[in-house]
């Protein structure tokens, strides 16, 4: 599998165009945070995108930096939080609820020290067999911890979801990483983002079934939308 600037950049517009898909499927407010994942991806993609073009066009090259620090940041520090806090968005009845605010927790730890790391450590990409390589001089005494933990926050959510078919994205999510880390070992942060056009795929499938719910589900559903009626929103159903 080769990557390249055309790659990412082509990966990006289509993300765009799923994420017009899933943002017009949007309902509530609540659900918005999910909703956004594949705009995300979209604009990691893209910065990607630049980072080929800085790592191969002298032209571009004042933009390694900031296109490098641009792509981590999204792939360390966001998806960690953004993935348990958006799936408790969605959240329709208490529930585990207070299983999912231990994975926003968790997700948010694991934000912050990655964060921490980026910003305190050397960071460097380089081109190495048709991939970026991202070469972090992060503390390795961490990295199997912060690893195991970074998967919790990222993958759990969707699974303990009560949505019916949120567990697509943890299935592809669980898929793409095994695929990475068996084939990619040396580009997991690259290739495993590359897997977001999957994954966006797998949250339109998920918002189109918040938006239109099996009879099975109408009334679990009916509930999801109960809680503005005091306020004089109409019960959709």
């Amino acid at each position: 599998m080769y990557f390249s600037a055309t790659t990412s950049f082509t990966a990006g517009i289509v993300l765009a165009a799923i994420s017009v898909a899933v943002l017009k499927k949007v309902k509530k407010p609540s659900e918005i945070y999910f909703a956004c994942i594949p705009i995300i991806f979209c604009v990691q993609q893209i910065s990607e995108g630049f980072l080929w073009l800085a790592l191969t066009k002298p032209y571009f090259a004042p933009l390694q930096q900031v296109s490098t620090y641009t792509f981590l940041f999204f792939a360390q520090v966001v998806w960690p939080l953004w993935i348990p806090f958006a799936s408790l968005k969605l959240k329709k009845e208490e529930e585990n609820i207070l299983f999912q605010w231990v994975l926003v927790v968790i997700g948010l730890s694991v934000a912050l020290y990655l964060g921490y790391c980026l910003i305190n450590y050397s960071v460097e990409a380089k081109i190495i067999g048709h991939h970026i390589s991202y070469l972090q001089g992060y503390p390795i005494a961490f990295s199997s911890y912060g690893d195991l933990l970074y998967i919790i926050a990222t993958v759990a959510p969707p699974l303990f979801s009560e949505i019916k078919k949120m567990w697509i994205l943890s299935i592809t999510l669980i898929i793409s990483y095994i695929i990475t880390t068996i084939l990619y070992v040396d580009y997991i942060v690259s290739i495993w983002c590359f897997f977001s056009l999957i994954i966006s795929i797998s949250v339109l499938i998920v918002m189109d079934e918040i938006k239109n719910p099996s009879k099975k589900h109408s009334k679990y559903y009916s509930r999801y939308y109960c809680d503005d009626h005091n306020k004089g929103t109409r019960i959709k159903t």
